[in-house]
């Protein structure tokens, strides 16, 4: 039977500017204050516990401080037009475009800025690193990417 362990909010947050796209249309630059909620499965290990708290915190406030105050920018987007320069990043949007210095921009391998993908980018990163740390017992996880109160988007795997 496996056991779960579930870190959120309080510390875990980030403060980001973004713009989704949806069919026909991009919404306006725009910012969130993120929360993130973590839920991990699996089996006790030998010490009697899924995986530790303050790691799991730790591994998750990095992510959160990569993150913060930035322009997250969906690197794979299929409808923005993204020119990587020395110095900023240029994206445009059928008539619309921006300019953003690159220390104020991170790039992400996703195809939009929704909450769901971010959350499925944080598990892809908090996953490697349950693995780098030798977490053989981990069977699933879960992460939620809260945008307010009541609205979060969710990535599970396992």
């Amino acid at each position: 039977m496996p056991y779960k362990v579930i870190i959120e909010r309080n510390t875990l947050r980030f403060a980001v500017a973004h713009f989704a796209t949806f069919e026909d249309s991009c919404e306006p630059l725009h910012g969130h204050n993120y929360n993130v909620i973590i839920e991990v499965e699996g089996e006790l290990t030998d010490v009697g516990w899924v995986f530790d708290f303050g790691a799991l915190k730790a591994m998750t406030r990095a992510l959160c401080k990569e993150l913060d105050h930035k322009f997250l920018l969906q690197r794979d987007s299929n409808v923005l037009e993204i020119d990587e320069g020395k110095t900023n990043w240029k994206i445009r949007y059928e008539d619309k475009g921006w300019v953003f210095p690159k220390a104020d921009v991170i790039a992400l391998p996703i195809e939009n800025s929704t909450a769901e993908q971010l959350a499925k980018w944080f598990a892809e990163r908090i996953r490697g690193q349950l693995e780098d740390r030798g977490a053989s017992n981990i069977t699933s996880m879960a992460v939620g990417i809260e945008e307010m109160p009541g609205q979060a988007g969710w990535f599970r795997e396992g």
